[in-house]
């Protein structure tokens, strides 16, 4: 009897040598991502937050027609090509044959008319329809997309950023602000949804087996609210994080690979031209005047940062004017403008009517990649205004109720920012007017009242010529600069660090995602292999799979293992 146990011990232990392969195999990649502020809204298109983190949420989960990897060209995601007919002013997409939505139904040319119908008919924040006719399925992989009008940005701004919905869940949707069924998350994307916490600030999926692409190399993706970003990733707690720019030494040091971000994020001063003086275009040249971009770059950012264009679109965009107007820090200057519009300086303060120059200044501590960030900027902006003249009453509030005011014009000055800025520039529309039957941004100035900008912007979205619409684009940013709706401050330089060892390299998307998010999460970035440097998606096969499997340090201990526990167990059977 005890020769039979001593056997079953010996099995079990070889079993388990046996085994370790299989179960190393088996063991989850789970790769974490860490976020201060949590909370961007359910990850569906009409539930996520209308910013940047809240669409990279949602973008794991629903694909688009097509996508961008590290550059700036398209590459196919749903469609497989694509062409436009100038003749019959229709884009013509083939989609791939073996896309299926989460619960298992096949994407087809239906799901992409049907999502074209549908965001028409219920707006979607991050796509303007407008110019959008009609959207016709060929056959099941072909989808015709004809326009109303030419529309310049087509490409990059819908079949880019627009999330294909599936037909058989929302066709029967009525209202999709209020739709929070589990059907709701329900994509075609490399990730199903799993959990999202409101109160805990945390998102988790999983990667999906049947993606169309390969399965990703990550199994489970989880963002995690943390109060200290850099702290988490140094402790091990998350993979990818944002960092304190003094810190890329000592992380690299660490074992970490730090990237620097480019430049298409801008801190931005929003102003209400609906109220006097600030409807002035004279005072708000004062007001560029008066703000030393410099001091904000030198004490808010620690240089590490540069001054931000006046012509909105980033500096380093490869649609960047060469002649935006600039305005160099001269207070002198902008006292003279100031007096120009009769006002009297009387104490160090402008006065009319015997009423102050004073507003209200909005701050939040938003910075790039949604990360709340302390900051010296409503500060350095009311010691800059009260040199010209100027009172200032600094509000501190969250980012979303700075939002929500600015869109409901219940401000005076704000600061805020955004990104979107080194992509197509359509971003210098979508910074100037609201577009009919689109969701308020809170980064809009709905500024309508200069024509000459006005018939830019148009030519800017409209004109298919690139030579002549780079023209446009370029004596936009100029007029956008002499009008002012909004003052860029400056660029922030920002850096986010990661582990190589969780097994993706990160990186940052040339002009941004989608339509220019600037923050290293691309989920492309998870359907490859370190590897892979060429920007191709590589995929381990099951072989491949095995045998790195194999590769683990859990097996020489276990024979090791093995082998002393057999010795003692026979030594220990010849006892008598």
């Amino acid at each position: 009897m005890i020769k039979i146990e001593n056997t079953l011990i010996i099995s079990f232990i070889i079993f388990s040598f046996i085994l370790t392969p299989v179960i190393s195999a088996a063991a989850e990649n789970e790769i974490r991502i860490a976020d201060k502020t949590g909370d961007w809204g359910h990850p569906s298109p009409y539930l996520a937050y209308g910013r940047g983190p809240g669409y990279l949420r949602m973008h794991f989960i629903f694909d688009t027609l097509v996508w961008k990897d590290e550059t700036s060209d398209l590459i196919p995601l749903l469609a497989e090509d694509w062409e436009y007919i100038p003749e019959e002013e229709a884009y013509i997409f083939n989609l791939v044959k073996n896309a299926k939505w989460h619960d298992g139904e096949s994407v087809t040319a239906n799901d992409v008319a049907f999502t074209i119908d549908y965001m028409k008919e219920h707006p979607y924040g991050w796509v303007v329809l407008d110019s959008v006719d009609r959207a016709e399925a060929v056959d099941e992989h072909t989808v015709n997309i004809y326009m109303s009008s030419p529309y310049a940005p087509f490409i990059e701004d819908i079949g880019g950023t627009m999330p294909i919905l599936p037909e058989h869940i929302w066709k029967d949707v009525e209202n999709p602000i209020d739709y929070l069924e589990s059907d709701a998350f329900i994509g075609s994307g490399p990730f199903k949804y799993v959990d999202f916490s409101k109160e805990h600030g945390t998102y988790n999926y999983e990667a999906y087996d049947e993606y169309y692409l390969g399965k990703p190399n990550v199994d489970t993706l989880i963002y995690a609210k943390t109060g200290d970003t850099q702290m988490a990733l140094q402790l091990g707690e998350v993979d990818l994080a944002s960092i304190k720019p003094e810190m890329t030494e000592t992380l690299t040091e660490e074992g970490f690979v730090v990237i620097a971000g480019p430049h298409y994020w801008n801190k931005k001063l929003m102003i209400n031209h609906n109220n006097e003086p600030l409807d002035s275009v004279v005072f708000r040249q004062a007001l560029a005047y008066a703000i030393d971009q410099d001091e904000f770059v030198d004490k808010s950012l620690r240089g590490y940062g540069k001054p931000a264009s006046y012509g909105l679109i980033s500096s380093e965009s490869k649609w960047a004017s060469p002649n935006v107007p600039e305005y160099p820090y001269d207070p002198d200057k902008a006292k003279e403008m100031i007096e120009s519009l009769g006002y009297e300086l009387n104490d160090g303060v402008f006065t009319k009517d015997g009423e102050p120059l004073k507003f209200v200044v909005l701050v939040s501590m938003i910075g790039i990649g949604g990360q709340s960030m302390p900051d010296r900027d409503g500060e350095i902006l009311k010691n800059q205004l009260e040199k010209v003249g100027i009172e200032v009453d600094l509000t501190s509030l969250e980012t979303k109720i700075v939002d929500q005011k600015v869109i409901n014009w219940d401000f005076d000055l704000a600061i805020s920012g955004h990104g979107l800025i080194g992509g197509d520039p359509k971003s210098l529309y979508d910074g100037v007017i609201q577009a009919p039957n689109s969701k308020p941004s809170p980064f809009t100035a709905r500024y309508d009242k200069c024509e000459e900008l006005n018939s830019l912007l148009d030519d800017l979205m409209h004109e298919m010529d690139p030579v002549k619409r780079q023209e446009a684009v370029f004596e936009a940013q100029n007029v956008y600069a002499r009008e002012l709706p909004a003052i860029s401050l400056y660029y922030p330089t920002w850096y986010y660090a990661y582990n190589p060892d969780a097994g993706v390299e990160w990186f940052y998307t040339t002009g941004g995602i989608a339509k220019g998010i600037p923050i290293p999460q691309n989920k492309i970035a998870m359907m490859r292999s370190n590897a892979q440097g060429d920007g191709g998606i590589e995929q381990k096969t099951p072989t491949q799979a095995t045998d790195n499997a194999q590769d683990t340090p859990m097996m020489p201990f276990l024979g090791v293992f093995a082998i002393l526990a057999a010795f003692y167990i026979n030594k220990h059977e010849r006892k008598p």
